[in-house]
C-alpha cells in the first residue's frame, strides 16, 4: 500500500495553512488551505521558492535559529511561534524527520482556538 497518498490527503484535508519547506527553505507544497490563505502573495505560484523571501529579517533570523534548534535533538520538534489574536490561532513550527530521525524539513502549522459550531455527527438508528 502505497502510504504516502494517504499522508497528501491527511494534509490536503487540514482546513489550517501548511506549508512545507525542504532545509534550503525552499517551499515544496503548500495544501489547498495555505494556498487560499496566501492567493494575494502568490497561492500555489509559490511552490518552489523561498519561504525566506515571505518574511522580514527578524522572522528570517527566528526561522533559522528554530531550524537550529531542531538540530540540536531529535527531541526538538515542535516549536509555538506567536498567537494571532484577530484569527484567534496559534502557529507552530514542526521539524520533519525522515526514519532514521535526521531533520530534513519543516513545516509551519496554525491551529485555531476556537470551538467547534459544527453540531456533532448524529445519525438514526
Amino acid at each position: 500500500m502505497e502510504l504516502s497518498k494517504f499522508f497528501k490527503s491527511v494534509i490536503d484535508q487540514d482546513q489550517c495553512a501548511i506549508v512545507i519547506c525542504n532545509l534550503e527553505h525552499e517551499i515544496i507544497y503548500m495544501n489547498p488551505a495555505a494556498i487560499a490563505r496566501y492567493a494575494k502573495s502568490g497561492g500555489a505560484e509559490l511552490v518552489g521558492k523561498s519561504l525566506l523571501n515571505c518574511h522580514n529579517e527578524k522572522s528570517v533570523e527566528m526561522i533559522h535559529k528554530v531550524l537550529d534548534w531542531f538540530g540540536e535533538s531529535r527531541e526538538h520538534n515542535r516549536i509555538f511561534s506567536f498567537h494571532n489574536e484577530k484569527e484567534n490561532r496559534d502557529v507552530y513550527m514542526i521539524a520533519l524527520r525522515d526514519e532514521d530521525g535526521t531533520l530534513i524539513g519543516y513545516y509551519e502549522k496554525h491551529e485555531f482556538r476556537n470551538v467547534e459550531t459544527q453540531q456533532p455527527y448524529c445519525f438514526d438508528a
